[in-house]
């Protein structure tokens, strides 16, 4: 069982990897179509990338369970602490270089999304094989993951004014500022 699940879990880095890289284009390619807002980047702010590990871990997650549910332990726990420690992950480690660096390198953010999603994918990886989970922990995980969901369909239309929103090109705020509505 470990080694199917190492190996569904490398298998989800490629993807999510592969996936995310795509996805970065996809708003664009879609002639801005507003819907494609809820996986897509929208703008070039933090928060916009980081849909380019989640959905397609989430995508991914949903691939697994058929391989692995009655596998592994505790999947739902697993991929709900994987799909929030890639985001988390990717917030701190670029806050972390650009403090250092003074701005942002396209090659570093290319390496920090690709570290993040190893990182995650890894830790899925020893959730999917400790011992079953007890408790409310299986519940709390579906809550968690539920609320992600929630946060990545909705901040992109209505995002706070935090400059973990804002697009570091124009200054704007997510796709009502970039893309009015016109009346």
């Amino acid at each position: 069982m470990e080694r199917a699940v190492r190996r569904w879990e490398l298998v989800g880095a490629i993807f999510i990897i592969l996936v995310g890289s795509v996805l970065h284009f996809v708003f664009a390619w879609s002639g801005y179509w507003r819907p494609v807002a809820v996986i897509a980047p929208v703008n070039e702010s933090v928060w916009e990338h980081l849909k380019l590990a989640f959905w397609p871990g989430l995508a991914f997650a949903l691939i697994e369970y058929a391989a692995l549910r009655k596998r592994a332990n505790n999947y739902w726990v697993a991929k709900s602490v994987a799909l929030f420690s890639m985001p988390a992950l990717i917030v701190a480690l670029f806050y972390a270089y650009t403090a250092v660096a003074g701005d942002n390198v396209l090659a570093a953010d290319i390496v920090v999304f690709m570290v993040s999603v190893a990182v995650g994918q890894w830790i899925s990886y020893r959730i999917l094989l400790a011992r079953k989970a007890r408790g409310l922990v299986g519940g709390l995980a579906l809550v968690a993951l539920v609320t992600m969901v929630a946060a990545f369909s909705l901040l992109s239309y209505y995002p706070p004014r935090l400059p973990l929103f804002r697009d570091s090109v124009t200054g704007q705020y997510g796709l009502l500022d970039a893309y009015p509505v016109s009346h």
